[in-house]
């Protein structure tokens, strides 16, 4: 047995038991990875901190249904999603409002524009359908395997290599067209 299973059995058996640590212990175990898969799928810290929260609640208080057949993760993973998911479907998107500084881009002196350009993954991420967006960050930001993103998400491993696929495909097209914007800006600037 690894540490790392070893270190969540034992976080198992402190949350089975109403330790008085137990919330603690998730949080130190799994509340940066979860937080980062929250705000991915969310879009925004409020969101994500919330998602985060009541994930952990639920973690905490059905952890007597938690079957030895996953891994104590891909099954945190799994209430945090769906949790991010739920809300994003409740909360109306608030991208009605963009500031101008969000849509003039900042270029530096020497003509780089890096920030822009996680803002447009960010955006762009931020744009994928639902389903995409949690395969993409479990996958390709969490570093989960195929098949660990299709336990997450209680989907098959094909369904999960094509959600990765095409929501790869999709944002390519929208970098594409950021990219080439952001060529011809700086071109323009020399």
């Amino acid at each position: 047995m690894t540490s790392r299973t070893d270190r969540d059995w034992q976080l198992v058996d402190v949350l089975r038991r109403r330790d008085a640590t137990a919330a603690e212990c998730l949080v130190s175990t799994f509340g940066d990875r979860a937080y980062r898969l929250a705000i991915g799928i969310a879009g925004n810290h409020q969101d994500a901190e919330e998602a985060v929260q009541d994930a952990f609640w639920t973690v905490i208080h059905k952890i007597d249904t938690f079957r030895a057949d996953a891994a104590l993760g891909s099954w945190i993973y799994r209430i945090t999603a769906n949790s991010a998911l739920q809300r994003r479907r409740r909360v109306t998107r608030r991208r009605d409002v963009i500031s101008l500084d969000e849509t003039i881009p900042a270029f530096h002196q020497d003509g780089r524009c890096e920030s822009e350009l996680r803002n447009a993954l960010t955006f762009a991420l931020q744009d994928l359908p639902d389903h995409y967006r949690a395969v993409t960050m479990l996958h390709d930001v969490e570093g989960l395997s195929m098949a660990e993103v299709a336990e997450c998400l209680d989907i098959t491993v094909a369904t999960a290599k094509s959600r990765a696929h095409r929501a790869r495909l999709l944002l390519r097209r929208r970098l594409a067209v950021f990219t080439v914007g952001a060529t011809s800006a700086v071109e323009m600037a020399s």
